[in-house]
């Protein structure tokens, strides 16, 4: 089966999904029967189509054209979308995610915002083309925590859902323990390949509080654009409660929290955990989510990585699955 595919945007993720097809091509095809083939990368300012498994350098592309013409020119099958997760190009990657759809192929985003600021829009596309969205990518990179709200949401009662799924979070709020500053743990963290060149939805609360939204979309079928949230940021005044931690065998962690009874507010806060426990277990850029099965216990899904490459291989999965798994819906 080929698959051809339009890539929107070409940042580090979507440079490292390129890079993950062209170099396991051939895999794929022989471990999947899935013959997956970039046909064109498109950005707001240019776009080039793809003959082989060479980009053209960006002095070769040309402007970009109406995405509905460019998908149904190269005859592309799934549409990736990895453009930032901003409320400022929100409104054109809610458009772009909806014209996929009805230009007749799936969606797979790690496109946060999209989400966030379109999940009905979305769901009523794809539901009308019959074509999927898959979304693993927005809700923490390789982890696989919206697969598992998926499974989950096949008849089990899930009563609430909370996480650590924020590495950078994570490891700056480790470092602080050590005695670092804000300014150097997160400096640390940005060597490391963790953080991003703005650090602030990370710090705020935000980003791992619109993860958790998502997955509340995906176990309880809620918009997770209509959730409230309260957020507790880090801040310089944090380390010294990290240091007197670590002391006591705890860690501090930026915990994210839905309840089914209140399914509409997600909560952020910066909570003591035991080093034994699944969130206090985390190093670096891991990451956790719990789903709290009432009489049959919590479902802890952990590890992931927190990194460019982490989100495109959510994102290389996603398309894969499109071969064996085209149901309408969000996924």
């Amino acid at each position: 089966m080929v698959l051809p595919i339009v890539v929107l945007g070409y940042g580090a993720v979507a440079r490292a999904y390129i890079g993950q097809i062209i170099s396991h091509r051939a895999e794929y095809r022989s471990r999947f029967g899935v013959d997956l083939t970039v046909a064109a990368v498109r950005t707001h300012r240019a776009q080039t189509e793809i003959t082989g498994d060479a980009i053209p350098q960006r002095s070769q592309w040309s402007a970009p054209t109406a995405l509905d013409e460019l998908i149904t020119r190269v005859e592309a099958r799934v549409v990736v979308q990895a453009v930032p997760s901003d409320d400022a190009g929100a409104v054109d990657a809610v458009a772009d995610g909806v014209c996929a759809l009805r230009s007749g192929a799936h969606l797979v985003t790690a496109t946060k915002t999209t989400l966030l600021h379109g999940w009905r829009a979305l769901d009523a596309a794809s539901r009308e083309t019959g074509r999927a969205v898959k979304l693993s990518g927005t809700a923490g990179a390789m982890l696989p925590a919206a697969d598992v709200a998926r499974s989950l949401s096949n008849g089990i009662h899930v009563t609430s859902v909370s996480g650590c799924v924020n590495g950078t979070a994570t490891f700056v709020l480790d470092r602080l323990s050590d005695g670092d500053s804000l300014g150097d743990a997160v400096e640390a963290a940005r060597r490391a390949g963790i953080a991003e060149g703005d650090p602030s939805a990370d710090l705020s609360g935000r980003d791992v509080a619109t993860k958790i939204q998502i997955l509340t979309g995906v176990l309880w079928s809620r918009d997770p654009g209509a959730a409230e949230t309260i957020l507790e940021p880090i801040t310089p005044a944090i380390r010294s409660a990290a240091v007197r931690a670590k002391g006591r065998g705890q860690r501090l962690r930026q915990v994210a929290v839905a309840d089914l009874d209140i399914p509409d507010l997600v909560t952020v806060s910066i909570r003591a955990v035991t080093r034994e426990s699944p969130l206090g277990a985390l190093n670096g850029p891991e990451k956790a989510v719990i789903f709290d099965c009432g009489e049959f216990g919590p479902v802890t899904v952990t590890g992931g990585q927190s990194s460019p490459t982490g989100a495109a291989m959510a994102m290389i999965k996603d398309t894969l699955s499109l071969a064996l798994e085209t149901a309408p819906g969000l996924h």
